[in-house]
């Protein structure tokens, strides 16, 4: 069995209040039951974490080291100002998916910037909710070089 830790960021726990036409109608605890529902707890383990605070983002990275075998991690606007963040998952060997609800591409060109994509294995953006499925299934099946 797999272990996959699942990281919210900042403003994450906003969700289905904050901008809906943008991150949709869902809270993150209606994310959280939808992914934990899409997979068997005999194949992966799934852990979710959020915080609005970068360190205790950093402390859960770093507390993943040596006991998950993947990360999930939508930081939030953390993603295109946490060299913090960025170094957290560097520094630990985990595989991490980067993941955002919206496409960053179509939006603000200051989103377009990513501190935590070079050192992610993959990235996924725009898919909603279906992001997060898509970036536990990479990490249970799919080649992580």
């Amino acid at each position: 069995m797999k272990r996959i830790l699942v990281i919210n960021g900042v403003n994450l726990n906003f969700l289905g209040i904050r901008e809906p036409q943008i991150y949709g109608g869902e809270t993150l605890e209606e994310i959280n039951r939808f992914i934990r529902s899409s997979f068997s707890s005999d194949v992966v383990e799934l852990t979710f974490f959020q915080s609005n605070i970068e360190g205790e983002i950093v402390n859960a990275i770093q507390g993943a080291y040596q006991k998950q075998d993947g990360i999930v991690i939508n930081a939030g606007a953390y993603t295109h100002t946490s060299l913090a963040i960025a170094d957290a998952l560097r520094g630990i060997g985990v595989p991490a998916v980067e993941v955002h609800l919206s496409n960053v591409f179509q939006r603000e060109e200051y989103r377009h910037h990513s501190y935590l994509s070079p050192v992610c294995v993959a990235q996924l953006c725009g898919m909603g909710k279906y992001g997060y499925l898509y970036a536990i299934r990479f990490l249970l099946e799919g080649d992580k070089k």
